[in-house]
């Protein structure tokens, strides 16, 4: 049994079975990846698996990413020394003394790594024979070393354990310019949107980034009550970066309020309850965005079920996708679509935009979206918005991605908020501020339409 385990540490990487999102971590072929993730989710031990692959040239059965077919050199890099040890050096070498332990098998190291001077059993840097014969060059680094640490060697391969700088970053990605090579980030974004973060969350900005976003309930390792257990521990202010890997923050955060405590799993609404949608226009590169809420009166609940966000496409491309939420059942559903007060510009020689998506059959309401009081201040909407979520009468469908993109980065800096990534969450504003005039949706029979007082036209003139 004794020499069953010791060949069972020397072979580590054969035991590793990637979960759904580090494989897709993995198969992701883009020059830049991130693999956000809360802490002990695995998301090191995934890019130590990978690291391995590459050095060794020995990539399993079913491995679909990137490939290297020659020997290859590659950083690992972390925070500072104690991390780098504790962290990527572990994963890959082993524990000092135990080299060959790690996601690296004994049998592939070309010697006894090169230890770094200045710091106990940290090693600076080792050889691999790889599969095609030759050997590979790994060297770990520290962000602490600053950026002309990272300069001058030309590599294939970096990985950054942990955010990394942004001028380190930039200096990592001249590295692989001559090669084609990847840099890959696993880190919980405990620094917010950070400008590392924001070229990759919510959504990559170039082809060549890919993301992949990783939350304790898709770590297999743990079951139900280990999440809860472990998500309780955490401050309630860390939760969402520390157990979703969704970037924390801080004090520019508008909705402080955890997504755990807002989201619910989808049902059939109640017939008797209001429906209302709402729209933001959408102009060039801004998108077109839309949402559809339910309303319990006698709770005062306020429910998201549907959202949508598009850009770049004609508006009767828009429309067709929400009266596809009428579904069968109700067809013309006379369902309001209140809309913002740039909805009185010109489309070109159509006219004012809520006249356009008129046309397009929705059913505009006959004015902008104000208050009661009058006026349609982002400010108030918000504040609404955050006093529904501070005492429970705001929820949110959990599979509705875009709205909690959104909804974990919307912010403020400098005391205002910042108007980039808010489309849905400025549709739902239009949706809180006219809900006095919801209404519960007609069901369509043969040889009848609903007329609604919405359906009054505001720009033909009439009274």
């Amino acid at each position: 049994m004794g020499r069953i385990l010791k060949a069972l540490s020397l072979r580590k990487i054969a035991g590793y079975t990637p979960y759904p999102k580090q494989l897709t971590f993995h198969n992701l072929r883009t020059r830049e990846r991130a693999l956000l993730a809360g802490n002990q989710l695995g998301k090191t031990l995934c890019a130590g698996n990978e690291t391995s692959y590459h050095l060794t040239g020995d990539y399993p059965d079913w491995w679909e990413g990137r490939r290297f077919t020659r020997p290859t050199r590659f950083w690992c890099a972390n925070t500072n020394n104690e991390q780098v040890r504790a962290g990527p050096q572990r994963i890959l070498l082993g524990d000092p003394g135990q080299w060959g332990t790690g996601t690296v098998p004994r049998s592939a190291l070309a010697k006894k790594p090169t230890m770094a001077r200045g710091m106990s059993d940290l090693v600076d840097s080792f050889l691999v024979r790889h599969v095609t014969g030759g050997f590979s060059f790994c060297q770990f680094k520290a962000y602490e070393q600053g950026r002309k640490a990272f300069q001058t060697m030309t590599l294939d391969g970096i990985w950054l354990d942990e955010e990394c700088p942004i001028d380190i970053y930039t200096e990592c990605l001249a590295r692989i310019s001559a090669t084609g090579g990847v840099i890959y980030s696993t880190m919980t974004p405990l620094l917010g949107l950070s400008e590392l973060v924001t070229h990759f969350y919510p959504t990559p900005d170039t082809k060549d980034r890919g993301l992949v976003t990783m939350d304790i309930s898709e770590a297999l390792h743990y079951d139900e009550d280990d999440r809860a257990q472990i998500i309780a521990a955490y401050p309630e202010h860390e939760r969402d970066a520390r157990s979703r890997g969704l970037p924390m923050l801080g004090e520019g955060k508008i909705f402080t309020v955890p997504q755990s405590t807002l989201e619910i799993e989808s049902f059939q609404i109640p017939t008797h309850w209001l429906r209302a949608r709402a729209v933001d226009f959408g102009y060039g590169d801004h998108p077109f965005a839309a949402v559809e809420v339910a309303y319990d009166r006698e709770s005062d609940l306020l429910i998201l079920v549907n959202c949508y966000k598009e850009k770049q496409m004609v508006p009767a491309i828009h429309a067709s996708s929400l009266k596809a939420w009428d579904g069968e059942r109700h067809m013309e559903s006379g369902i309001p679509v209140f809309w913002p007060h740039d909805g009185h510009r010109d489309w070109g020689d159509s006219g004012p935009v809520a006249e356009v998506y008129r046309k397009e059959g929705l059913k505009m309401w006959r004015e902008h979206s104000t208050f009661k009081e009058g006026g349609y201040s982002p400010e108030a909407g918000v504040h609404i918005l955050l006093s529904r979520m501070q005492t429970g009468r705001f929820k949110a469908f959990s599979h509705l991605t875009q709205f909690w993109h959104e909804f974990g980065t919307y912010h403020r800096k400098d005391g205002q908020i910042v108007k980039k990534n808010d489309d849905v969450l400025s549709a739902l504003r239009q949706a809180v501020m006219m809900l006095r005039f919801a209404r519960t949706p007609q069901v369509a029979v043969a040889g009848y339409a609903p007329v609604a007082e919405h359906d009054w036209n505001p720009f033909d003139g009439g009274s």
